[in-house]
């Protein structure tokens, strides 16, 4: 075991059960420093940005006015600065929804009511073009993280405000964007209809993107939808905009329009905290289109 994977130890711990049931030193998760991603209160905004790929955040950052590396631990990489006057912080979470779903939950702890995904993905419907970007609304499923906080039929619905936020965001940027439901696989391979090694092929994944295409999903990635079904369990707002890589459509595959779901973000993050000071003013608890931004 190294001393990234040794358990944290926390006074009043105090060992093994006198009577022999489990115990023993165990990682807090309630310790100020959070154990994963090593960030306390104070270290990071309100509203924090979640991209996958930890090199991805030098190429979010590289966006803001200004900003301070804060914590890098593992495949968390934490950094927090501003965005035309509107405090901003960006924790990246590895691939998948488990590692999604700690980056979450320690945020959460520290004082994070607000978390948009930034990430890649690929589109399945036609008229998407790769670098397009999309704006998530809702997502299905298809991961088992979410399964283990809520029942499966609940659903991973995006917050409206933060919705409003990134269309509003790509709209004043010229971006092209697409709006509607995501598919959140737990594999880049199997579950996204991919064949595996040695042509490996999954019961079902011949069909896969066909059936939803058939339902208007628009696209696949691998944390939107657990982010969004913990973040509604706490009531918090989350969203997700990813920009597309991969057309399923045509086979077309470019690494386009990374800094465009970025920039989509950290604007949307400043508009964000805009709607906040007109709600304050109008004695609102939701931002509504009769509020002018």
């Amino acid at each position: 075991m190294t001393d990234d994977e040794a358990p944290h130890e926390t006074a009043g711990d105090g060992g093994a059960d006198p009577d022999g049931a489990a115990g023993g030193d165990s990682e807090d998760p309630n310790d100020d420093v959070q154990y994963h991603v090593k960030v306390g209160p104070g270290d990071v905004a309100d509203a924090v940005l979640l991209p996958g790929d930890p090199e991805r955040v030098d190429k979010v950052t590289a966006l803001w006015d200004d900003y301070e590396a804060v914590a890098h631990h593992r495949e968390y990489r934490t950094a927090t600065g501003t965005y035309g006057d509107a405090p901003i912080s960006v924790t990246s979470t590895g691939i998948g929804s488990p590692s999604a779903a700690i980056a979450v939950e320690e945020l959460a702890r520290v004082g994070v009511d607000t978390f948009i995904r930034v990430g890649s993905c690929g589109a399945i419907q036609p008229g998407m073009e790769v670098g397009d970007l999309v704006i998530t609304t809702g997502a299905v499923r298809q991961e088992g993280t979410s399964d283990e906080y809520v029942r499966e039929d609940y659903p991973a619905a995006a917050d409206g405000e933060v919705v409003s936020a990134l269309v509003a965001a790509a709209e004043r940027l010229g971006y092209d964007y697409h709006t509607g439901v995501t598919m959140s696989a737990d594999s880049f391979y199997a579950g996204q209809g991919r064949p595996g090694f040695e042509g490996f092929e999954a019961a079902g994944s011949d069909e896969l993107v066909a059936e939803l295409r058939e339902a208007n999903v628009k696209n696949i990635e691998m944390e939107a939808s657990a982010i969004l079904t913990i973040a509604n369990v706490y009531g918090l707002r989350a969203g997700a905009v990813c920009s597309v890589y991969a057309n399923r459509v045509t086979g077309e595959f470019r690494t386009e329009g990374e800094s465009r779901a970025a920039e989509a973000a950290s604007l949307a993050v400043k508009l964000l905290a805009r709607m906040d000071e007109v709600k304050r003013e109008a004695g609102a608890d939701r931002w509504h289109a009769g509020l002018s931004l």
